[in-house]
């Protein structure tokens, strides 16, 4: 495979893993050396064993951080702060993108910022949805009422009402309390309860 081989398959791709290149009749071996080749030549990024985006000037696409916190560790979605901030729920800028997993905690650096992942267990997991980020590429994100659950259950201290009101917590009409009450394991959580009551007397206030 060539350079130009490469691009052809991949220059629309924001990021890609090494199966997408071993459809048809081409050496598996062939393809795998090529790809380090051009890692050290500068062509490509690997962002992990076997996913890689394409260094400019080559790519016409910027994989979007979400896009990229989903791919680089498999069966996650963007929860915590960074889902907050993308539904408009805080008004902070959150540098890492922060995901939840039911694999083990990690941090990755990449050529595309800072991600971190959280565990959580298969009960608590889910509550997402896929979102649209723009130039075609889309994320599993969590919805405003699941990533503000994840949020709680895993900051020490957050379910107090001195916590949520410092987090100025805005667009509260975006959570849905139901959701969270009736999911079969986090609706029975104490602290999560106690979140609910605080973020009830928030929404109040605001009113």
């Amino acid at each position: 495979m060539r350079l130009t081989d490469l691009l052809q398959i991949v220059e629309n791709e924001p990021v890609f893993e090494t199966g997408f290149l071993l459809a048809g009749d081409v050496d598996p071996a062939d393809v795998r050396r090529q790809l380090s080749r051009w890692v050290k030549g500068g062509q490509l990024l690997q962002l992990r064993r076997g996913l890689y985006a394409l260094a400019p000037p080559y790519r016409k696409v910027t994989p979007h951080p979400f896009l990229v916190a989903n791919r680089l560790v498999r069966g996650s979605y963007v929860s915590l702060q960074s889902a907050l901030a993308y539904h408009g729920l805080i008004p902070e800028h959150v540098p890492v993108t922060t995901s939840v997993t039911t694999t083990r905690p990690q941090r990755r650096e990449s050529p595309f910022g800072a991600f971190e992942y959280h565990h959580v267990s298969p009960g608590a997991f889910g509550g997402y949805r896929r979102e649209a980020l723009g130039a075609d590429q889309e994320a599993l994100v969590a919805t405003p009422a699941k990533a503000l659950a994840d949020h709680v259950r895993l900051v020490p201290g957050g379910d107090s009402a001195a916590y949520l009101a410092a987090m100025r917590l805005q667009s509260l009409d975006k959570i849905d309390p139901a959701e969270i009450e009736g999911h079969p394991t986090l609706g029975r959580r104490p602290k999560i309860r106690r979140a609910l009551r605080h973020l009830a007397a928030l929404a109040e206030e605001a009113e």
